[in-house]
């Protein structure tokens, strides 16, 4: 009798010992991500906004901007900047597939660039901004090209789709200061669309329309006490400034011209001249989703107003008396701009718009 008893309880105590080490196991699994983390790897541009959009899909339990996709190891920033590593900028997005699919993921993906400009994004050229999917499985392989194609048969695009699906290499996590951009910058030089975090759409349904234009970071309070009193009257009063007393009217220094409350890219050096008129003049917008155009008719004349497109500022106005090869002058206010010289663009965080100085040193 007291054998049996003491052979229950050793069965007892081994049961219990065996159901311990496996639940350890189990956590320590979860622990670890095993159990619900899987990776997927996409380029749309500017890895700043993609890695924001991502972050907002429920279920991504994890985003991270690198570089992959070429052929120098463990690149920096700045030589992928020169467009000669074989990179791109790129977004490693970690995901509970239990609540989101990778399908849905590559909704977002799509939904948020444009997939038929070879090595362009907005205002951003090169190779490193290409559009890629990078699959990590045959079953995301073949994924991805069905998704693709039922994209180009949808005819949403008149351009051909020129994303590539290629299987992922090595990635390389970028430098500290790019991660979480938008986080630490509020939103400055956003170019993707952003709203609260949602949902992916589920398999099989369209995913849902583009959230509007990131909103401004800063309160009309805060933006007037960051601005001086004239910058304040030119960009949220529609003023103007004096001619030929200004600040970058007779500027010849090569940089970028950024909106002073977002941080938004909107002229380069290279595309200025001298008009003459005593106000900074170019012949375009460094691209043109980075400005409004609406017609102005104060003071007695029909002309068009050119706005900032995140901070819906005003700039100056647009005539179409400049030279070629667009035929155009931005007439733009030197209060409605920040100088960023091409030797601070690094140091400023503009460091990708550099390789527009290259190419207008080549041509």
């Amino acid at each position: 009798m007291l054998l049996r008893r003491a052979a229950r309880l050793i069965d007892r105590s081994c049961a219990s010992l065996i159901a311990l080490a496996c639940l350890g196991a189990s956590m320590c699994a979860y622990a670890e991500g095993r159990m619900t983390r899987e990776t997927a790897t996409f380029a749309a541009g500017c890895f700043w906004g993609v890695e924001a959009v991502f972050r907002q899909v429920q279920g991504v339990t994890n985003a991270t901007v690198g570089y992959t996709g070429g052929t120098v190891k463990h690149p920096t920033y700045e030589q992928v900047c020169t467009n000669t590593t074989g990179h791109a900028e790129a977004v490693r997005v970690e995901y509970d597939p239990s609540q989101v699919s990778y399908e849905a993921l590559l909704d977002v993906f799509w939904n948020n660039h444009d997939p038929t400009t070879p090595n362009r994004q907005g205002p951003d050229w090169g190779s490193q901004y290409r559009s890629a999917i990078f699959t990590q499985t045959p079953q995301q392989r073949a994924a991805a090209e069905a998704s693709k194609q039922r994209l180009e048969q949808s005819h949403q695009f008149k351009r051909p789709i020129v994303t590539q699906i290629v299987p992922a290499s090595e990635f390389y996590p970028a430098e500290e200061y790019h991660q979480r951009y938008f986080e630490k910058h509020g939103g400055a030089q956003c170019h993707i669309n952003l709203g609260p975090k949602r949902a992916a759409a589920p398999q099989g349904q369209a995913p849902e329309a583009a959230a509007p234009p990131c909103p401004l970071p800063l309160s009309e309070a805060e933006i007037k006490k960051r601005l001086s009193d004239e910058q304040y009257h030119v960009m949220r009063e529609g003023g103007t400034e004096r001619p030929f007393a200004n600040a970058y009217w007779d500027n010849k220094r090569p940089g970028l011209y950024v909106d002073p409350i977002t941080g938004d890219p909107l002229f380069v050096s290279t595309d200025k001249f001298d008009s003459r008129t005593g106000w900074p003049s170019f012949t375009k917008p460094i691209a043109p989703g980075m400005i409004d155009e609406k017609t102005d008719a104060s003071h007695g004349m029909a002309r068009t107003e050119v706005l900032a497109k995140q901070s819906g500022s005003h700039l100056g106005h647009v005539f179409d008396d400049g030279p070629a090869p667009t035929g155009q002058r931005y007439c733009i206010n030197s209060a409605a701009l920040r100088f960023i010289p091409l030797e601070d663009l690094e140091k400023e965080g503009y460091g990708k718009y550099r390789s527009l100085f290259q190419s207008a040193q080549r041509q």
